[in-house]
């Protein structure tokens, strides 16, 4: 007589199979259960040596083992954006230079596709961002250890996660390490219309800190004041601006002297910040996009008793990667840009396979946003 299963024994061994799948145990998971696929190659973009970006980078697919090892995970990137020191590190000029073949992006969002049987802090599903600089997002799969990677909100818009790790975390450190700002208190900043600026205009405003924000002059300024004001900018100026000393005088009557000054540019447009930099003020050197001296004076120094100091968010999450301080940052971004309280920068949507026209128009200085490469494979 056959034996008699009842319908609680079917129940029990469903049920046992979708734990099963919830702990990403791919050997007990059949073919009915929602499983991520298994690819067998992941598609990158890649230099072969240093130079600029539209001569040296290529696309070029290579196979992907198909076993993890204990405390791997495989990862499939949705988007990665391209940042000023992606390409300062693909021409070779940067602090760190990447072995070669080198595949190119600090920044971008993941999904996590299989897990290890010893992985307990990520799951199938899970969104990750790359927890050091370095790792090479701009490709479709790779497989990295779980401690590579730091988990995040999935409610969080694609292409606000992408950019996370590196341009919000940037001026939200500058912000806070650095001057014990009030509400009330100024800073200045050049460069602020790039994504970092657009983020010092968000959180200052968020911690009623007075912005006076540097942008070049432009045929479209009156269209990027309004922009800037409406991430909640409270003075934009052009670099000449800052030699008028009425219409700065004008400024300074409503607003106190900045505490604080946010350098991304170097040269003339530094020196012109820091004039008005107050009474043993700090001013962050984080760039040098004209790749000019900051020349400063001696009444800077002995008389102003101001403070000069750089800033790297490299070396920040090196010696932070799985710090306190880090997950307490990456958790109050994210719960400001789900609360509509911080906005992304302006993004341009690229597919991975139209690097060429992305690089050129980087190349070109036409691009109008932040290109975020999409794999859409």
């Amino acid at each position: 007589m056959p034996a008699v299963v009842s319908l609680s024994d079917h129940k029990y061994f469903i049920i046992r199979i979708l734990v099963q799948c919830l702990r990403n145990d791919s050997d007990y998971c059949p073919w009915f259960c929602v499983h991520k696929m298994v690819p067998s190659s992941s598609k990158a973009l890649i230099h072969r040596s240093f130079g600029q970006p539209e001569n040296v980078i290529e696309i070029s697919e290579t196979p992907l083992e198909q076993g993890l090892s204990a405390n791997e995970v495989l990862v499939r990137f949705l988007a990665s954006p391209v940042n000023p020191a992606d390409v300062i590190r693909i021409k070779g000029v940067y602090a760190i230079k990447p072995p070669l073949p080198a595949i190119g992006g600090n920044d971008g969002v993941a999904e996590i596709i299989k897990c290890g049987p010893d992985v307990k802090q990520l799951k199938v599903g899970d969104w990750v961002i790359p927890s050091l600089p370095g790792f090479g997002t701009w490709r479709t799969y790779a497989v990295g250890k779980e401690d590579d990677f730091d988990r995040i909100d999935k409610q969080l818009d694609m292409m606000t996660a992408a950019q996370l790790s590196v341009n919000p975390c940037t001026a939200y450190r500058m912000l806070e390490d650095f001057v014990d700002l009030k509400p009330g208190d100024s800073l200045i900043q050049n460069g602020a219309n790039s994504a970092v600026g657009v983020y010092v205009i968000q959180l200052a405003k968020l911690w009623k800190i007075n912005t006076i924000n540097v942008v070049r002059d432009r045929e479209n300024l009156s269209e990027l004041v309004e922009e800037l004001k409406q991430y909640g900018a409270d003075y934009v100026v052009t670099e000449d601006d800052l030699s008028r000393n009425e219409l700065m005088d004008q400024i300074w009557k409503q607003v106190p002297k900045p505490k604080l000054a946010l350098d991304c540019i170097g040269g003339k447009n530094a020196s012109d910040c820091l004039r008005h930099l107050d009474f043993r003020g700090t001013m962050i050197i984080y760039g040098s996009m004209t790749k000019q001296p900051l020349t400063i004076p001696a009444s800077s120094l002995i008389y102003n008793d101001q403070k000069f100091k750089g800033y790297w968010m490299t070396r920040w999450r090196h010696e932070n990667q799985h710090s306190p301080e880090k997950s307490s940052m990456l958790e109050f971004l994210s719960k400001a840009f789900k609360d509509g309280k911080l906005k992304s920068a302006k993004t341009i949507p690229v597919n991975l396979s139209d690097y060429k026209q992305a690089f050129e128009k980087i190349a070109n200085g036409k691009n109008e946003g932040k290109i975020v490469f999409v794999m859409n494979e």
